[in-house]
C-alpha cells in the first residue's frame, strides 16, 4: 500500500464530534502490519486526560487479532475546510508502539505523501542507558 492510499483510507475515518466533554474522531490512524492486515481507529480526547491517540486505538485492535508487527503507520486529520494533514505521532504513540513489540523500531512511520520514517528515528534513544554507579 502506497502513502498516499493509507493516508486516503484514513482521511476516510475522520468524522469529529462533541460529545459532552469529549471530542472524538478529530484525528484518524490507519496500520499495516507485516501479514499485510489494516487496522483502523481514531481518537477518543476527554478534558480529564482519560482519552488516547488513534494509533492506540487501531493497535489494541491488532493486538487483539493476534497481530504484534506495524509494518506501516499513519495519522490524519483534517482541517475546517476539510484539507487533510498528516501527523506525527505524539511520544506517548511512539513509545507504544515500541513497546508492544521491539521490532516495530522499523515500522515505516508515513509523515506526507513522498516521506517516511523509520520510528527508530522518531525515538532515537529507546535503547539509552546510564550507569549511576
Amino acid at each position: 500500500m502506497s502513502n498516499e492510499e493509507l493516508i486516503i483510507e484514513a482521511s476516510k475515518l475522520v468524522n469529529p464530534k462533541t460529545i459532552d466533554y469529549a471530542e472524538v474522531g478529530s484525528v484518524a490512524c490507519v496500520l499495516v502490519t507485516d501479514k499485510n492486515t489494516l487496522y483502523k481507529g481514531v481518537c477518543i480526547d476527554t478534558i480529564s486526560g482519560m482519552g488516547f491517540c488513534a494509533e492506540h486505538t487501531a493497535i489494541s485492535q491488532m493486538i487483539t487479532q493476534g497481530e504484534y508487527r506495524i509494518k506501516m503507520i499513519v495519522a490524519v486529520k483534517k482541517n475546517e475546510n476539510g484539507d487533510v494533514s498528516v501527523l506525527a505521532p505524539c511520544g506517548r504513540c511512539r513509545e507504544f508502539m515500541y513497546q508492544t513489540n521491539n521490532e516495530n523500531l522499523n515500522t515505516d512511520v508515513v509523515m506526507g505523501i513522498n516521506k517516511t520514517v523509520k520510528l527508530k528515528e522518531l525515538l532515537p534513544y529507546y535503547d539509552w542507558q546510564q550507569e549511576l554507579g
